[in-house]
């Protein structure tokens, strides 16, 4: 990993805890909005190919929208799988699933785990805007390995004993990185993080595309 790949992580891990520590989720989505695209409009590591770059002015959301925001137990009652992504470097990530989350009258979607040093929550998005006004392969709502975790909130009455208890805000949904350049490999939306709904909240996607 380069230095300047840390920096970027540490960066985006302290966005999501100054985000975290705001009494409103509101205000929360300003501050990492603020920070997202800061860190696409200066950081080295930015996802953006030189052109975009020089073009950049923000990344498009529409306004916040308390409605998709959600503090919802994990329910570990699902069948195991198991996924092995490819990377950059010809490593293989390994993800187990571990659970899933209710959205309400939107759906549920499948908690993964990562399952390397240390671990982490990995939970990606694909509604029936991918391919129009979002990145045709989903989105992503937590990483937390990577830094992307909006805390856990008090358990939902009713919910699974035992369970952990995550904040989903689906305003935060953002684009992983080869939404913006062929550089990047990510793991895409399966079958369980699919919602057969629009979410139109959340980082959007020009109908034009990034500059290549």
């Amino acid at each position: 990993m380069s230095t300047t790949l840390l920096d970027w992580r540490r960066t985006v891990g302290d966005l999501y805890a100054r985000v975290r520590e705001c009494e409103r989720p509101e205000e929360g989505f300003e501050v990492w909005r603020d920070g997202r695209d800061r860190l696409f409009a200066e950081h080295p590591e930015s996802p953006l190919e030189p052109a975009a770059r020089r073009e950049f002015s923000g990344l498009p959301y529409p306004p916040y929208d308390p409605a998709y925001r959600f503090q919802v137990p994990i329910d570990p009652d699902v069948e195991p799988a198991r996924l092995d992504i490819a990377t950059q470097s010809e490593e293989v990530v390994r993800l187990e699933r571990i659970g899933r989350v209710g959205l309400g009258e939107l759906g549920s979607l499948d908690v993964w785990w990562l399952v390397q040093y240390g671990g982490g929550l990995f939970l990606p998005m694909r509604d029936t805007t991918a391919g129009r006004d979002t990145y045709g392969a989903g989105r992503y709502l937590l990483d937390t390995v990577k830094g992307a975790d909006l805390g856990a909130g008090p358990v939902a009455p009713g919910g699974p004993a035992n369970s952990a208890t995550i904040v989903v805000d689906l305003n935060f949904a953002y684009h992983p990185s080869c939404a913006y350049s062929p550089r990047w490999v990510c793991p895409l939306a399966q079958e369980g993080n699919r919602l057969d709904v629009d979410v139109p909240v959340g980082e959007q996607y020009p109908a034009e595309g990034w500059p290549g």
